[in-house]
């Protein structure tokens, strides 16, 4: 199926100026590209493409008409603005219908999993979509990815995807697409009671006579020292002999 969108030639390539005006007025330019001819400039309406993509899929076939002739074209991409995700700008790229091009298809999941269900685990998808090559009429505008009867740690791979025939996988084969694993459990940490830090035992501080005194393992410890007594490392005077 065709759609045929109604485009007007632009100049060469607008200023921001003009570029801002024709997206005021809910147009988008884009640039057609490919095939045996050169690139030309176009404006169309945004509403118009939307519709025209919702309509056909992503990969639509487009029949562009302007005042210089006609375009069979895809959108190769479709470049959209980061806050309000409307479209800002379209690339057209020529195509055959008759020669075989790349696209991209979107994974469309359908069904539920027994894994997450009934066994407690979670799907994690690793693919949303495939890369294939086929004639322009035969790129479909997605392909089904059927979970029903996935179990806990099993999983779909490209090569399980049911495809129709003339349509070459370009992603490997034995990819994954879905897995059906455990949940993970976030452990949380319990906080500790102020009761417990109340009762703590505070360190002790250095005194005098705790001071400069350690242990084998480098430790203070405690001296008693009886008053009146003299220090430990005080140097006794030898003893007074008495001569007869």
């Amino acid at each position: 199926m065709e759609i045929t969108l109604n485009v007007e030639v632009r100049a060469e390539k607008g200023t921001k100026k003009v570029l801002s005006s024709l997206r005021a007025e809910s147009r988008i330019p884009a640039v057609v590209y490919g095939g045996e001819k050169p690139p030309i400039n176009v404006a169309l309406s945004e509403k118009d493409l939307m519709a025209a993509r919702k309509k056909g899929g992503a990969n639509a076939i487009l029949r562009l008409k302007h005042a210089k002739g006609e375009e069979t074209v895809i959108v190769k991409e479709l470049q959209r603005h980061p806050v309000t995700d409307r479209p800002v700008h379209a690339d057209f790229q020529r195509i055959s219908l008759t020669q075989k091009i790349e696209a991209k298809v979107p994974l469309n999941i359908i069904g539920e999993a027994p894994g997450v269900k009934t066994s407690g685990g979670m799907m994690s998808i690793d693919m949303r979509e495939l890369r294939i090559k086929a004639l322009p009429a035969a790129i479909p505008q997605h392909i089904d990815v059927d979970v029903s009867g996935l179990e806990l740690h099993q999983s779909i791979h490209v090569k399980d995807l049911a495809l129709a025939a003339g349509v070459e996988v370009l992603d490997s084969v034995d990819a994954a697409v879905i897995r059906i694993v455990l949940a993970k459990v976030e452990v949380v940490a319990e906080p500790v009671p102020a009761a417990a830090v109340e009762g703590a035992v505070a360190a002790e501080p250095e005194s005098a006579s705790t001071k400069g005194k350690k242990d084998e393992e480098g430790k203070l410890t405690k001296e008693a020292v009886k008053p009146g007594a003299p220090a430990a490392d005080a140097k006794k005077e030898p003893a007074k002999k008495e001569g007869k």
